[in-house]
């Protein structure tokens, strides 16, 4: 393949559909990841070590969001870290698909970090917590904003289960039934929009609030909120989706 031109036709041909994505991944991080890719595949670098290289971003700024002591500046690199990270994550399934070398290792090392970094990312704003002044209300400190990263944890862990249960289920009743695979359908900019609070992308602009607590504490929790209004949407469509499936065998 030849130059990085090339490289980046190649990989706008070999993207996932954009149905269900929202504007942010769609219009900002696969492209940004694509970019990645081309340079990636220059350097010689596989689709695994692509994906530690997103892990190392990611984990370095989580590292940074529980160990030092929150800041504007912090909150600017974490955001910065955060960001590539996601971007490097959309660059290494690119990469495999350019490639042809993804396989069922790959997909499960990308599945594991995402994982880690579903569960690190509320640990270390918990760990933040604790170890800051981000919980003070006037002179006193409020320990039940401890609370809420674990809330947070919990939407999200079983935002991520529930996901990757309903995909992997879905597919197996494909395998068993052909018939009953979900067409691609087109694709709804209305939803992309909607999808906008529950994209990890956008949950990372709240990082940029570390220098003014107060910012902070009510970014994230109306993300929380957010957050676990969608869990409950899913929870719905997934189980009516996958029951369907059963119902059309």
């Amino acid at each position: 393949m030849g130059s990085t031109g090339t490289v980046l036709r190649e990989l706008r041909g070999a993207q996932k559909t954009a149905k269900g994505v929202s504007l942010y991944s769609r219009y900002v991080n696969r492209p940004a990841g694509r970019v990645l890719a081309a340079v990636s595949f220059r350097m010689g670098l596989t689709p695994n070590q692509v994906t530690l290289v997103s892990a190392l971003f990611t984990f370095g700024s989580l590292a940074a969001v529980a160990l030092a002591g929150p800041s504007w500046a912090l909150g600017a690199l974490v955001w910065a870290g955060l960001v590539v990270g996601f971007a490097f994550d959309s660059a290494d399934g690119q990469l495999a698909r350019l490639t042809g070398r993804g396989g069922p290792d790959g997909e499960w090392l990308d599945h594991v970090v995402d994982c880690a970094k579903m569960i690190l990312v509320h640990t270390a704003v918990l760990i933040s917590l604790y170890r800051s002044d981000l919980y003070r209300v006037g002179e006193q400190r409020s320990e039940a904003w401890l609370l809420l990263p674990l809330g947070f944890l919990f939407v999200a862990a079983l935002t991520f289960c529930a996901g990757l249960l309903r995909e992997q289920l879905g597919k197996a009743a494909e395998r068993a039934d052909p018939g009953t695979a979900a067409s691609a359908g087109p694709v709804s900019r209305v939803r992309a929009v909607a999808l906008l609070p529950a994209d990890y992308g956008v949950f990372c602009l709240v990082f940029l609030l570390l220098g003014e607590p107060a910012a902070f504490l009510a970014g994230y929790a109306a993300l929380a909120v957010v957050h676990a209004l969608f869990l409950v949407a899913f929870l719905a469509k997934w189980f009516r989706e996958l029951r369907a499936l059963r119902a059309g065998r």
